[in-house]
């Protein structure tokens, strides 16, 4: 039995987001809530919270649905990263030129499965 959650259009770029998310992948749900507690990047504390929500998501499908999945055993599946769309900004340079700035987002998706 697997359980998702999905963060989307978060503001950092899936290059970033992808450092952290390869720390996690394989793990233990626990092991990977410490992982990330203990991490210094930007990106994962939304992480840690997209993962809490997918165990929250497991707990709610044993209550209604009587799935019998063991919280205990659960596993970080798959995770990834994907790109959303991007914010085109326009810096000023001299003698009246512009650059454009390319700012960037992700959508984040956590599987959860019993090992």
């Amino acid at each position: 039995m697997e359980v998702t959650a999905s963060l989307k259009g978060y503001r950092v770029s899936p290059q970033k987001a992808r450092l952290v998310a390869d720390q996690i992948r394989g793990k233990a749900v626990e092991d990977a809530l410490n992982i990330l507690g203990l991490s210094q990047k930007r990106v994962a504390a939304p992480i840690s919270k997209l993962v809490r929500s997918a165990v929250a998501n497991a707990e709610d499908k044993n209550d209604t649905h009587e799935a019998g999945i063991e919280i205990d055993n659960l596993v970080v599946r798959k995770i990834t990263v994907d790109e959303a769309a991007s914010l085109w900004r326009i810096r000023p340079r001299a003698q009246g030129r512009a650059n454009w700035i390319q700012k960037r987002a992700s959508h984040i998706t956590v599987v959860l499965a019993e090992r």
